[in-house]
């Protein structure tokens, strides 16, 4: 019987283990915290996957042709040759495997993908979620799943930001039924999509060993054996016809984030164990890199006293920039972006380099906004009806603001000025916000216009955005059998990496909501599958 290790237990992960099981291996997962679930635990659970068999339910419908066309747009020649293919080939039958195999359950959202005007995209369909899961179905191991810091009550994202949609409409949140769910211990989001996992594979007997942190791999000759993992000051080395990396990014080390990403990543939202271990052990051996500058960017901001595994807890900076009567600036009070546009790709405009002044041109930056806002939204952890909190700062007047904030007021004052000519105008003319129907789906649906609104009322409130991503999403490069390789071309025999240590098949992509989760369960199952097998 093969012996597979898998260090990692996120998403991708538990995926590989599972496949691994059912392909005939003995299997042994090795985590190196006191939590089951990686960055997946704490995310929202989406997974894109084109050509899924749940469309239908949201009224869409799919083509290959369409979802390459679309894919390899947003991949611009970067990924490498064959894998956008393998992904759009392969996810549907994955997600149809584990649902017909473990306790996994999915269903289709109504989210667009995030460039919907491009050609072959879809308005909906191609998202997926987890449904509700009863997490104490994994017995003890219901506690050691990695608990959410944000998304942790049990609704879903389509509930949440489409059904229910609270930053709009908080009369709508049901209370009561929360209440009923969270007594039926029922999860959502990233904590059900791992219990459901989970349970699969305890239900499969798979050993996971907590407290394990591999730092090397095991080889003989050019064949990885095995891996030397640290538990509790001693060093155990577990042997393994194939061992799979699922150990996450590497967006919590300092040496690496500098000697590879593009800029600053200061605000990391994904649990701190993520320091790139795999991607030394996947180095030590000879892989070769790709995507290494690239991250799934997710703007943040920073609440003072708020702690996640004892570091500064990043919060999504989502509502704030999406919604009516705000504005994103730099220092120099001047927009650089469309501030609704999708996550990851407008994070990528903090980066432009300015060669006079020698630095990035719009780091540091903020969130403005006045009264109205105020009146009407939320502001990252704060109510409208909450008094305005000290990291938040006010002024009296825009000057006022901008000198509290560190922001030119001649610049803000302009820019303001100009903003709301577009808002009489109903467009933006500088960036467009609210053309594209992604834009319009995460405003406010209630507001003469779901993006624009003026910045005309006092006070006036602004807080620092920095840069944040779920995680890095560049390392061992892949084939498509999940196979890592080395720096001639070659597979690495017995290696194998999915999820966000290695270089992801989407190239600098972020396709629609769950990207980052989509490919990483396929290329799980991919490694457990070819492990198994060969």
């Amino acid at each position: 019987m093969a012996e597979v290790v898998i260090v990692g237990s996120g998403g991708a992960a538990l995926v590989a283990a599972i496949r691994a099981h059912d392909g005939g291996a003995r299997v042994r997962v090795l985590e190196r915290s006191g939590f089951v679930g990686g960055t997946t635990a704490v995310s929202g659970g989406g997974i894109w996957i084109p050509s899924n068999d749940h469309m239908p339910e949201v009224g869409a419908s799919d083509t290959r042709e369409d979802a390459l066309t679309y894919c390899l747009r947003l991949a611009d020649g970067r990924a490498r040759p064959g894998l956008v293919e393998t992904f759009v080939d392969r996810g549907a039958g994955v997600m149809r495997w584990l649902e017909a195999n473990t306790p996994l359950r999915l269903q289709a959202m109504t989210w667009p993908d995030y460039h919907p005007e491009f050609a072959g995209a879809r308005s909906s369909g191609r998202m997926l979620e987890p449904r509700l899961h009863d997490r104490t179905r994994c017995g003890e191991w219901a506690g050691r799943i990695r608990p959410a810091p944000v998304l942790s009550v049990p609704i879903t994202l389509q509930e949440s930001t489409v059904d229910w949609k609270p930053a709009y409409f908080p009369e709508r949140l049901d209370m009561a039924m929360i209440a009923e769910r969270m007594q039926q211990g029922l999860v959502a989001c990233g904590q059900a999509l791992i219990a459901a996992l989970l349970e699969g594979c305890l239900e499969r007997g798979v050993e996971i060993v907590m407290g394990s942190r591999a730092r090397r791999l095991v080889r003989s000759g050019d064949r990885v054996t095995g891996v030397l993992a640290e538990e509790g000051g001693d060093t155990t080395t577990y042997e393994a016809d194939a061992v799979i990396l699922a150990t996450g990014g590497f967006e919590w080390n300092e040496d690496l984030k500098r000697q590879f990403l593009v800029g600053p990543l200061t605000h990391p939202n994904s649990p701190p164990v993520n320091e790139g271990d795999g991607l030394l052990m996947a180095m030590d051996a000879g892989a070769a890199l790709g995507n290494m500058i690239e991250a799934w960017w997710y703007p943040a901001a920073a609440i003072p006293g708020e702690v996640y595994d004892g570091r500064q807890l990043a919060r999504f900076v989502g509502t704030e920039r999406t919604a009516p009567h705000s504005i994103m600036v730099n220092r120099r009070g001047e927009r650089f972006v469309d501030e609704a546009a999708n996550y990851n790709d407008m994070q990528k405009a903090f980066y432009f380099f300015d060669a006079n002044d020698f630095d990035y041109r719009n780091i540091p930056c903020w969130v403005v906004f006045d009264g109205q806002y105020r009146r009407r939204y939320g502001v990252l952890s704060s109510r409208p009806t909450d008094p305005d909190p000290e990291w938040l700062h006010v002024g009296a007047t825009l000057a006022e603001l901008a000198t509290a904030s560190g922001i030119d007021p001649d610049g803000l004052a302009r820019t303001v000025e100009r903003f709301n000519g577009f808002v009489a105008a109903e467009r933006d003319a500088d960036f467009g916000r609210g053309d594209s129907a992604y834009d319009r789906f995460h405003g406010d649906p209630s507001a003469p216009h779901p993006n624009l609104g003026t910045i005309a009322e006092p006070p006036y409130y602004a807080f620092e955005v920095h840069t944040g991503a779920v995680g890095t999403k560049g390392g061992p490069i892949v084939d498509e059998h999940a196979r890592v390789i080395d720096v001639r071309g070659d597979p690495i025999p017995g290696l194998y990496a999915a999820g966000n240590v290695m270089a992801n098949p989407a190239g600098p992509a972020y396709f629609g909501g769950g990207c980052s989760i989509g490919t990483g369960m396929v290329w799980g199952f991919l490694a457990g599958e070819h492990a198994t097998r060969h």
